[in-house]
């Protein structure tokens, strides 16, 4: 078997009386999408938090790629390639859409701030690099028709895809997404899917947190489930779909989607 891309064991996150996270452990497989659902308040986004420096955590190990990694601050764990979106659509709004991607892009730039400003050559040319490769993933995410307007004349859903694209900019190794669907119609929902797939089929690896419990039983390929901070199952789609304990949690009436 191919050495995980991340393991994570036994992370505990406490807050006051609260264990938001008891002793959790998540293997993610490199190329695969690996979905991380449960009801709310299950741990989801605490997970996410932890594992991208927001929060630290109390106790637990972390390991990239077979390597120890500690998610100490939020650069740093971009840097190790880890790229992640949120909840809340957090764009920023008075700049373009081209704009929006070029700035996920600074944590692989080389020049620094003196070379930028005295417009050195080889920032000059790092710059149109920068550029060429924001216009392109644009188009792979499919709106690159839009990328001299600004951010806040996007439709929702393209808000959403321009978010992807700002964190695919970074290069990462793992691209985590904090509920992507959250807004979307049926068609929107519909394209995203394919989105993933695209991405995942040109080996990048997904952790996605997501409510849409047919979106996620359709483009994972394996998914892990919280409770009250418990991961309570782990399989595939089909595994965890049958499991009587996400049944009893969160599926409900879903778990025959």
């Amino acid at each position: 078997m191919s050495t995980p891309l991340l393991q994570i064991d036994q992370v505990r996150k406490q807050f006051g009386g609260v264990a938001a996270l008891n002793g959790v452990s998540l293997t993610i497989a490199p190329g695969h999408v690996h979905g991380l659902i449960g009801p709310n308040g299950a741990g989801k986004t605490t997970f996410f938090n932890v594992m991208t420096g927001l929060y630290t955590a109390d106790s637990g190990r972390f390991m990239l790629d077979g390597q120890p990694y500690a998610p100490t601050a939020v650069h740093k764990v971009a840097q190790a390639g880890i790229a992640r979106t949120f909840q809340n659509i957090r764009l920023f709004n008075s700049m373009t859409v081209l704009e929006n991607v070029m700035v996920g892009r600074h944590v692989r730039t080389r020049n620094g701030v003196w070379a930028a400003l005295s417009r050195h050559r080889r920032a000059r040319e790092e710059e149109r690099e920068t550029e060429a490769m924001a216009r392109h993933l644009l188009d792979y995410v499919g709106i690159g028709q839009w990328a001299d307007s600004r951010a806040d004349a996007l439709s929702y859903g393209h808000q959403r895809r321009l978010e992807i694209a700002r964190a695919l900019a970074t290069e990462p190794r793992l691209l985590a997404l904090d509920e992507p669907a959250a807004g979307m119609n049926a068609t929107e929902k519909q394209q995203l899917r394919g989105l993933l797939e695209k991405i995942r089929d040109d080996g990048r690896t997904v952790l996605l947190i997501e409510h849409d419990v047919k979106l996620v039983m359709g483009v994972c390929d394996r998914i892990s489930v919280l409770d009250y901070g418990t991961l309570i199952a782990e399989g595939t789609p089909q595994d965890v779909r049958r499991h009587p304990a996400v049944i009893k949690a969160y599926l409900g009436g879903a778990a025959h989607v």
